[in-house]
């Protein structure tokens, strides 16, 4: 068994709900998802925890969230800012937002030392993602192939707005390209809007969709340093983003490692807009009814 970590990226600020999405409580007990993140990797033999954060909240996550996990799974910090870039570029002085979600690996990089599966704070995955990448992880003798933990688009929607995707291609079993788009309904049809191009198309409900869960070998950091490096070199601008999804792509295209595709059997649960908040809760109590989660995670 490997020593697996658990990289949870949580310093985004969350534009459309209006607030530190990651922070939200949703359990009975104020757990935040990443508690259920946390609790369903330590389940599945998870070792370490690296939180991707900005610097300003880590006494709120030290005093609030990790303290729980002390003596369960080792914890450690990465921060993720402007400045954690090569010091000779100089970004546009009104330049606010973060660099990304690629960016934040980045930041991570020096903390990991093996096989780790890559997070968003403010998705709820389900355990049975974490037992595919553990499968995967144990199964796979291939240091240059990970593996994509994906779920049909209807799980993923939300009833308030449209939603961010990465919309899958595979062929066999593995990614050919994750096309980052703009889903939502019109006229009872789901229609993408790619974020790349702005080109528009039609999915179905059972269009497989990335969310960012992946299962990544220790190998995948020397090719992200590549990249950041090639992206920071060139003219950033105020919006500029370096994300995972975009450099997975390029290593699939370069020949440079192959990503398996795998469909969870969870339920994904996330925050897009509050008015997402009490369908999370509700269902966070279904799963509790069920005995799948204890009525409080660290008791």
């Amino acid at each position: 068994m490997n020593n697996l970590t658990l990289v949870i990226m949580a310093a985004g600020m969350g534009s459309r709900f209006g607030g530190l999405k990651q922070i939200e409580p949703v359990g009975p007990n104020n757990e935040i998802i990443a508690d259920y993140s946390v609790y369903d990797a330590i389940k599945a033999g998870f070792k370490k925890v690296i939180f991707i954060i900005r610097k300003e909240n880590l006494k709120y996550f030290q005093e609030n969230i990790t303290k729980k996990y002390q003596g369960k799974i080792e914890v450690l910090f990465a921060f993720q800012e402007l400045e954690n870039i090569p010091q000779e570029i100089k970004l546009p002085k009104d330049r606010t937002k973060m660099l990304g979600t690629a960016h934040a690996l980045y930041c991570a990089k020096d903390l990991i030392n093996g096989d780790f599966v890559l997070i968003n704070s403010d998705d709820f995955y389900g355990f049975d993602s974490y037992k595919i990448a553990v499968d995967f992880f144990e199964s796979s003798n291939d240091n240059y192939e990970y593996v994509s933990i994906n779920y049909p688009f209807k799980i993923t929607e939300s009833e308030n707005g449209a939603v961010k995707r990465g919309v899958v291609v595979e062929n066999n079993g593995f990614i050919e390209d994750i096309l980052e788009s703009e889903i939502k309904k019109e006229n009872d049809k789901l229609i993408a809007r790619s974020l790349t191009n702005d080109k528009t198309f039609e999915i179905n409900e059972d269009t497989l969709v990335s969310v960012n869960f992946f299962g990544i070998k220790k190998t995948f950091l020397n090719y992200l340093n590549e990249k950041f490096n090639a992206f920071i070199k060139k003219d950033i601008g105020l919006n500029d983003e370096f994300l995972i999804p975009n450099v997975l792509k390029d290593g699939i295209k370069e020949k440079r490692f192959k990503i398996q595709s795998k469909t969870s059997k969870s339920n994904w649960m996330g925050i897009t807009y509050k008015e997402d908040l009490p369908y999370l809760k509700d269902k966070i109590n279904e799963l509790i009814k069920k005995g799948e989660y204890p009525d409080n995670l660290w008791k």
